[in-house]
């Protein structure tokens, strides 16, 4: 009887242990296969506006640290240079040329999405992941009629985020205002806001008819409702214990994201960390007054790196790190003026934001969209540098593949393998732009196509990348695209023309 009880008691055990081993293993793959996932993104920097791309003049340390732990691509892209669009496609795996909408928007403009198809957000909500937004949206919020007073919807919460903690629109344009998933934080009934971008309202100084009101000056446009000194696009009236200050709108978002991730440590979350900086208006915390040297663009990017380093560390402080990816990248070039007297060309110094490369924001060369893009997931990605074509468009079709998704988006590549330094491949191609603007890359050949209109901004000081020529770039021998072949390849011309018809379909 002893001898069946003790072999019962071993058998038990055995059992046990084995159950225990089978359930610490399912934890693992539970965690390889759905880590979380955070992407930060930042608003207007360029490809060399961070030290691991090649800044000198800048140091980012904090940003630095993802490349260094990670991948660095050489070959990343935003979808358009203006963000917007970019948002846009990076959220809904589609290319923003596929909705005329998807245009740089008015404060007040509806959602951008149409509800009810993936994206990225719903996708991972559909994977068990809790999905947040913190900071900068701009993709449309309401409908039409909407009243800022009461619920704010449809909005980040319609299109698969679980919690939103967002500006508005942007911080140059009104309402100055943060909403926390449908309600605008901070508003009371006693004093509702009222918003408009055709007409001010009686009694409200703008900054062109009171510039004595202002602390930062319009150079042009953005001359409208003042707030906090500032004067911005569109007009505002009433909301005056909800309004953001810009100062500390860096802190805010850091608070909130740490917040998040805090709540949501326990289960997989996917986090979209939204930065404003170095958008206009450039207003840094106290604390970053000159820590760059280069005026308060450069101050704003010192800060932004601060709070990334800030958000590493608590990372770091969870025991998240190796459970988690994360992401930097920015939704397009750089811009020294974009409508404010804030010295950012008078003090830029020896400090090239496009990183080598030609044109900036808003622009078709390729500094428009080239953007600094890096990938860590300590513990699972071997750092280094990838010469990759990737996108962020392709995050829906590559996490949905490395979470066992479907991806029903027209546009994301699956390119996990890129993504995660598996293969050196990425992408074959990318039409670059929105619905007017288009450029094409396919490997290392960019094809401009004929584009009516300006070949120069002077308001912002940018070559617009327009031509009414075909214009053949390769970007492997001539980076600084100085050398247009097509008159030399007109072959080539002809089968990216094809080629470019072809994706758009």
């Amino acid at each position: 009887m002893k001898i069946y009880s003790y072999i019962l008691s071993l058998f038990f055990l055995i059992i046990s242990v084995s159950c225990k081993k089978e359930a610490k293993e399912s934890i693992v793959n539970k965690k390889q296969d759905h880590p979380n996932i955070v992407i930060i993104y930042a608003d207007d920097l360029g490809f060399g506006d961070v030290s691991s791309y090649g800044s000198t003049e800048l140091l980012t340390p904090n940003i630095d640290r993802i490349a260094n732990e990670g991948i660095r691509f050489t070959n990343g892209y935003a979808t358009s240079p203006t963000c917007t669009p970019s948002r846009y496609s990076l959220l809904s795996g589609t290319y923003p040329f596929r909705t005329k909408k998807a245009q740089v928007l008015p404060g007040n403009a509806p959602l951008l999405f149409e509800l009810g198809k993936q994206t990225l957000p719903s996708m991972l909500q559909q994977a068990g992941y809790k999905t947040g937004v913190v900071g900068k949206w701009h993709l449309g919020l309401g409908d039409a009629n909407m009243d800022w007073n009461k619920k704010i919807a449809p909005g980040p919460l319609e299109i698969g985020f679980d919690y939103a903690y967002i500006m508005a629109s942007t911080n140059d344009r009104v309402p100055s205002v943060y909403v926390e998933n449908h309600k605008v934080v901070g508003l009371t009934a006693e004093d509702p806001i009222y918003v408009s971008y055709q007409k001010n309202f009686e009694g409200e100084p703008t900054g062109k008819e009171h510039p004595e009101l202002l602390k930062v000056h319009p150079s042009h446009g953005h001359d409208m409702s003042i707030h906090n000194g500032i004067s911005r696009i569109g007009y505002m009236k009433g909301g005056k214990s909800a309004l953001f200050i810009d100062e500390n709108m860096g802190d805010d978002f850091l608070k909130e994201s740490i917040k998040y991730i805090n709540k949501n440590k326990n289960n997989p979350f996917f986090l979209f960390y939204s930065l404003h900086q170095p958008h206009v208006p450039r207003v840094p915390n106290p604390r970053f007054v000159g820590a760059s040297g280069l005026g308060p663009r450069g101050d704003v990017i010192i800060e932004a790196d601060w709070a990334v380093g800030q958000f590493l560390d608590e990372l770091d402080k969870l025991g998240l790190s190796e459970n988690t990816i994360v992401i930097f990248s920015s939704d397009n070039g750089p811009v020294l003026d974009d409508g404010y007297k804030d010295d950012a060309v008078t003090k830029i110094g020896k400090h090239t934001p496009r990183g080598g490369l030609r044109g900036g924001k808003y622009s078709l060369f390729d500094a428009g969209t080239h953007v600094p893009f890096m990938i860590r997931w300590k513990g699972t990605i071997k750092p280094g540098v990838s010469d990759a074509l990737v996108s962020q468009m392709d995050f829906t079709a590559s996490f949905a593949a490395l979470t066992g998704q479907n991806n029903t988006t027209p546009d994301s590549k699956n390119i996990i393998d890129a993504f995660l330094g598996k293969s050196s491949k990425g992408r074959q191609d990318i039409i670059l732009g929105q619905a007017d603007i288009k450029a094409y890359r396919n490997e290392d050949w960019v094809l401009i196509p004929p584009h009516k209109g300006t070949k120069y901004y002077s308001w912002v000081d940018i070559e617009t990348g327009r031509d009414n020529l075909y214009q053949l770039y390769n970007l492997k021998e001539d980076r600084a695209q100085q050398h247009n072949l097509a008159h030399l390849y007109p072959k080539k011309v002809k089968a990216l023309k094809l080629a470019l018809e072809q994706e758009m379909q």
